[in-house]
């Protein structure tokens, strides 16, 4: 049994699965995993749908797992695509569809490489495959669920290798090591409405919002750290939903998004903008509330014996030394990481999201090549 993992990719992307829509791609990776031999799980929760696959014995000393989503965002203006997308089609060496890049490919291609190694050469030890539909919406019900459901039964990871597309400009030029965490803060300022005739009667929430924001739009986090770049901070709203230029609002609202490194622990950086919101409230008499959302802590997987044996097989594969990177936004390595060691590695990710996203068969290929020569070594 040897699967093409260009032809899996495309059928992938034949079923429609747009978050958290399942539409067949799990069955399909079910059937054929449990073909080869995988013992098949469905570990849905809440309606979301996920995929819990083992070759070899629970519990095994040495158990290589791979995490990747089916699920895809939506394709937006359907008649901006040039080709269907969902179809699948191939021309010129490019395969066309949503999911092209972001992940269906990663997920075909881990698939086809382990399918081809536990058949022709049978691991000491296990290979884990954990498929989630949840990745590209809340992210509450897929790989967290199929985590609880790996502790509560006691199957295990020692190592994880997350399928995202992580190269910038050339195959295999990166590779995640880890990711910064994120954290909003939804700031609210109550003042009281009057007439802009008679501000002495009124209590104005907007300056004092507008120095907050200032405050802390003007802050330096830090300097960066050994694995990461310095954490930004970005004001994304800033309004009163005042449409009369002659009344005081009573309210002012304004949110901020921090991608803050391994220097900041989410706990302290929220005790940050409460603070500053305090102090602000008792200089202005404006009282502002703050409520938070953490999308997920920063995490780093340290240079060691499992990331050289993922950037030594890149750079075998490639010719392209891959860089060791924590850029980028968020993904489900931030929930992996609680249960084992995690890197990123995939395909050029230049379309992904994007109308007519689209990846060259070749980089599939390459991708499939490069993760067969991971499970090799691993098991070596």
């Amino acid at each position: 049994m040897t699967i093409d993992p260009v032809d899996l990719t495309a059928a992938l992307i034949r079923c429609p699965s747009v978050t958290p829509a399942e539409a067949g791609a799990l069955v399909l990776l079910e059937d054929m995993l449990s073909e080869a031999g995988f013992v098949c799980t469905r570990v849905d929760r809440n309606g979301t749908p996920n995929l819990f696959a083992r070759w070899g014995e629970k519990g095994a000393n040495k158990s290589l797992g791979f995490n990747g989503h089916t699920d895809v965002v939506p394709i937006g203006d359907a008649a901006a695509w040039t080709k269907d997308p969902f179809g699948g089609e191939i021309e010129d060496g490019i395969l066309w569809g949503r999911g092209a890049t972001d992940m269906k490919s990663g997920v075909a291609a881990f698939v086809a490489a382990a399918v081809d190694f536990v058949i022709q050469t049978p691991p000491q030890g296990a290979i884990v495959i954990a498929i989630t539909g949840d990745e590209e919406g809340d992210a509450l019900d897929g790989t967290t669920a199929l985590l609880d459901w790996m502790h509560a039964n006691n199957e295990s990871m020692t190592d994880c290798i997350v399928g995202e597309p992580t190269s910038l400009d050339t195959m295999g030029d990166m590779m995640k090591i880890g990711r910064r965490g994120s954290l909003t803060g939804f700031f609210t300022a109550h003042g009281k409405q009057g007439h802009a005739a008679y501000p002495h009667r009124a209590n104005n929430p907007v300056p004092a919002m507008a120095r907050l924001i200032d405050q802390l739009a003007r802050h330096t986090l830090d300097e960066g750290t050994a694995h990461f770049d310095p954490s930004t901070l970005a004001v994304t709203t800033f309004d009163t939903g005042n449409p009369a230029t002659n009344v005081i609002p009573a309210e002012c609202k304004a949110t901020v998004n921090i991608r803050f490194n391994d220097a900041h622990e989410t706990h302290d950086l929220i005790a940050w903008f409460e603070a500053k919101a305090q102090k602000m409230s008792e200089e202005t008499g404006v009282s502002i509330t703050v409520e938070t959302k953490v999308t997920g802590d920063s995490f780093v997987t340290p240079p060691g014996a499992f990331v050289d044996l993922v950037a030594n097989s890149v750079a075998a594969e490639t010719g392209v030394t891959p860089e060791l990177s924590t850029s980028g936004g968020t993904s489900d390595a931030r929930f992996v990481k609680n249960h084992c060691p995690v890197v990123e590695v995939g395909l050029v990710g230049k379309t992904m999201h994007q109308v007519d996203e689209r990846v060259p068969v070749e980089q599939i290929q390459t991708l499939k090549n490069i993760y067969s020569r991971l499970i090799r070594d691993y098991f070596a």
